[in-house]
């Protein structure tokens, strides 16, 4: 089965790019294993450190997403607002440059253009918390909803995760 298509606005090669890692429409979810050590849902900050590190102590690891690896954190929070707030600081500089002996003019912002860099750093750094890098540490990436079907098991796209 394979996932839903995601599609992030503006669809723009950066857009469709971070998508293509983070939540890639031809991803086929793997046969699951007999039995996991251990089921992470959510792929966000801590269910990728917590997927990665036990993956790379020896666990059999499945991690389970239903819309974008890297979660809030990678997509729409910390680093989208850290490129935001680094490009707000460089306006309130120019605005403030006497301190510097730079006469102040303001700044002229190119909103677009500080969207677009957010997006090409969102992208470059999608590649680390990526559907292949995961699969790549030996973890069995499955992107769907994940529901708990007993104490001892979760389904996602039909398929049946015991741990």
């Amino acid at each position: 089965m394979q996932t839903e298509r995601i599609q992030l606005l503006p669809d723009d090669e950066l857009n469709r790019t971070l998508v293509s890692r983070v939540h890639p429409a031809d991803w086929e979810n793997p046969e699951p294993a007999d039995r996991y050590n251990l089921v992470v849902i959510g792929g966000g900050s801590a269910g990728l450190v917590s997927a990665a590190g036990a993956a790379g102590l020896g666990a059999k690891v499945a991690l389970v997403e239903k819309h974008l690896l890297g979660g809030d954190c990678l997509n729409y929070g910390c680093v989208p607002s850290k490129a935001l707030i680094a490009a707000a600081k460089a306006a309130a500089m120019a605005g403030r440059s006497t301190v510097q002996g730079v006469s102040p003019g303001g700044a002229d912002v190119d909103f677009a253009a500080v969207m677009r860099r957010m997006r090409e750093i969102r992208t470059r750094i999608s590649s680390h918390d990526s559907a292949e890098r995961f699969a790549e540490l030996g973890v069995d990436v499955f992107l769907g909803e994940g529901r708990f079907v007993s104490s001892t098991a979760v389904e996602v796209g039909g398929r049946t995760l015991r741990f």
